[in-house]
C-alpha cells in the first residue's frame, strides 16, 4: 500500500515514488536548507561584522557563542531527520526502479568515501565524480519500472 502525503513521502521507505516526487522531497530539503541559512544570517549577521570592529568586547563574543551553540541545535534538530528522510526517499526511488534499497549506500556513501580518498589519488576522486553522476541519473532521471515489481504497483499507473 503506497502512503500518502507529505509524511509518507518523507518518513517511510516501503513502496515506490516516481521522479517527480523525488524532485519534490529534494526542492522541500532546498527549502529547508535555505530557511536554516537565513535564520543563521538573521542571527550572526550583524555580530560578526561588528567583531571586526575595534568596539568588540567579551559580552559580545560570548552572546555569539551561545547563539552558535543553540544554532548548532537548531540545525541537528532539522538537518538529522532531513538525512534520515533523504535515505528513505532515496531507498524508494530504488524501489521504483526495482533495485534493492542497499544500493543507497553506494549512490549517497560511496562517493564521500572515495573524495575523501581523492586527497592522495586523482583517480579515486574521479571514482567519487563517476559515482555520484551514476546516482544522480539513476535516481532522478531514469524512469521506475513499468508496472508494478516486487516492492509495489507502478506509481505512475492511472
Amino acid at each position: 500500500m503506497q502512503n500518502a502525503g507529505i509524511i509518507g513521502l518523507l518518513f517511510s521507505y516501503q513502496g515506490r515514488i516516481n521522479r517527480g516526487k523525488y524532485w519534490l522531497a529534494a526542492a522541500i530539503y532546498f527549502g529547508l536548507m535555505i530557511l536554516v541559512m537565513a535564520v543563521a544570517f538573521i542571527s550572526f549577521g550583524n555580530s560578526l561584522l561588528a567583531i571586526g570592529d575595534e568596539g568588540a568586547d567579551d559580552s559580545m563574543i560570548t552572546g555569539l557563542i551561545s547563539k552558535g551553540i543553540g544554532f548548532i541545535l537548531l540545525l541537528l534538530i532539522i538537518y538529522i531527520p532531513m538525512v534520515i528522510s533523504g535515505v528513505f526517499v532515496g531507498i524508494k526511488r530504488l524501489h521504483d526502479r526495482d533495485k534493492s534499497g542497499w544500493w543507497i549506500l553506494v549512490f549517497y556513501l560511496l562517493p564521500s568515501v572515495l573524495g575523501g580518498l581523492g586527497d592522495t589519488s586523482f583517480i579515486f576522486s574521479l571514482a567519487s565524480f563517476a559515482v555520484a553522476i551514476w546516482g544522480l541519473v539513476e535516481l532522478g532521471f531514469l524512469r521506475g519500472t513499468a508496472g508494478p515489481n516486487q516492492y509495489g504497483p507502478d506509481p505512475l499507473a492511472t
